[in-house]
């Protein structure tokens, strides 16, 4: 028997939650070369359900990253820390942009564990943010 799947309704409802941005590395949706999905928060592998308040949506590179993980290691403490929780976190106090909102910055143990996980800052994420500062769509609201 086949997995239950998450329905569009539920789908869309979590897309316009998160303003189309993913919730990691907000990245935005509608000028994103890579496709967004639905993620679980807490992995069903790790006993995650399907209920709303344990689903994100995320760029395919957050998620990707992110597989089945819900801890990462603070780059600055070295220990195993919890990784950002869309659901529990807010986003600002976890995370702030450096200067020329390029660059994802770390401002506790859950939110660099979370930019060296998921990799907040590679190369072609950097690249967008740029590109989209510079005609004024980045950063995010």
């Amino acid at each position: 028997m086949s997995e239950p799947r998450i329905s569009s309704q539920d789908k869309s409802l979590v897309a316009a939650r998160a303003g189309h941005c993913c919730e990691y590395c907000r990245s935005q949706a509608k000028y994103s070369p890579d496709s967004f999905s639905i993620e679980h928060i807490v992995p069903r592998a790790r006993g995650g359900t399907d209920r709303l308040d344990n689903l994100a949506l995320a760029c395919q590179g957050c998620n990707n990253r992110k597989y089945t993980d819900i801890e990462g290691i603070d780059p600055v403490t070295g220990e195993y820390v919890p990784l950002f929780h869309p659901r529990e976190h807010v986003w600002h106090e976890h995370f702030v942009w450096n200067e020329d909102f390029t660059l994802v910055i770390g401002l506790t143990p859950s939110g660099r564990a979370t930019i060296e996980k998921l990799q907040l800052n590679r190369e072609g994420v950097v690249n967008l943010r740029r590109a989209l500062f510079a005609i004024g769509v980045h950063p995010p609201k």
